[in-house]
C-alpha cells in the first residue's frame, strides 16, 4: 500500500483549466496508473483534495505506487511525494487515540434508493453509526459531546452522463481504534459512497499510546 500526496498547481490557470468537476479529478487519478490501464486492470483507488495553508493538495491511497509523472500533470514540480503506507499501518495498536481527518458522502437509503444527509446534525449522526463498523469510536470531549465537527460542507459538480451534485462534508476530530484490522481496512478502502469521487478516505496522526 501506498500514501501519496501532490499539491496541486493552481496558479497555474491554463493547466488546470480541466479540473472543472469531480470527474475529472478521478481522471487524473486514474491515469497516475499507467499500467493499470495498459493492463485492463483498474483498482480503486482512495482519494481526496486538502486544503492547507492556502494551498490544494491531491492525496492518494493506493495498492499500486502512482507515478510521479501523472500526479505532476497538474501538480506543482518538485511536490508529488509516494510513502509506503503498511509501515504505518502495521504500528496501530488496540486503543491507540488518534486525530483524524474525513472527507465523506453521508447518504442514506429508504425505499431502494439513496438521499444525501443534509444538515450537520445528520451528517455527525451519520459517522457516529458508521463508527463501530469501521473499527473506531469517537473520542468524548471533557463536557461529554463528540470530539469532532465538520470543517467544511459543499456539493461539488460531478457529470456523469448528465450533472449531478454531491452532498460532500470532511470531519476533523479524536478517535480511539476499537478494532484494529477492521480500523486498517478503513484506511485502506475507506468509508461510505462514492469512493471513485474523492470521498470516504480517512487519514490519521497519531497522538498518544
Amino acid at each position: 500500500m501506498y500514501i501519496s500526496r501532490v499539491e496541486i498547481d493552481d496558479r497555474n490557470r491554463r493547466k488546470i483549466k480541466d479540473l472543472s468537476h469531480l470527474g475529472a479529478y478521478h481522471n487524473w487519478v486514474e491515469n497516475c496508473f499507467p499500467s493499470e490501464i495498459d493492463q485492463h486492470e483498474r483498482r480503486r483507488h482512495l482519494w481526496r483534495i486538502d486544503q492547507l495553508h492556502g494551498k490544494r493538495y491531491l492525496l492518494i491511497v493506493s495498492e499500486d505506487k502512482p507515478e510521479t509523472t501523472g500526479m505532476l500533470r497538474y501538480g506543482v514540480a518538485g511536490t508529488a511525494m509516494v510513502k509506503e503506507y503498511q509501515p504505518f499501518l502495521e504500528k496501530i495498536t488496540l486503543g491507540e487515540v488518534m486525530q483524524f481527518r474525513l472527507t465523506a458522502n453521508p447518504t442514506y437509503r429508504t425505499d431502494g434508493k439513496v438521499y444525501p444527509h443534509i444538515t450537520v446534525d445528520q451528517q455527525k449522526n451519520w459517522l457516529l453509526r458508521k463508527a463501530a463498523a469501521n473499527g473506531f469510536e469517537i473520542m468524548k470531549n471533557s463536557d461529554g459531546s463528540n470530539a469532532f465537527d465538520p470543517v467544511s460542507r459543499d456539493w461539488p459538480v460531478l457529470y456523469h452522463q448528465r450533472q449531478v451534485k454531491i452532498s460532500r462534508a470532511s470531519f476533523e476530530g479524536v478517535l480511539r481504534v476499537t478494532d484494529v484490522n477492521k480500523f486498517k481496512d478503513t484506511l485502506t478502502h475507506g468509508i461510505g459512497r462514492e469512493k471513485a469521487y474523492g470521498m470516504g478516505m480517512l487519514t490519521v496522526i497519531p497522538l498518544r499510546k
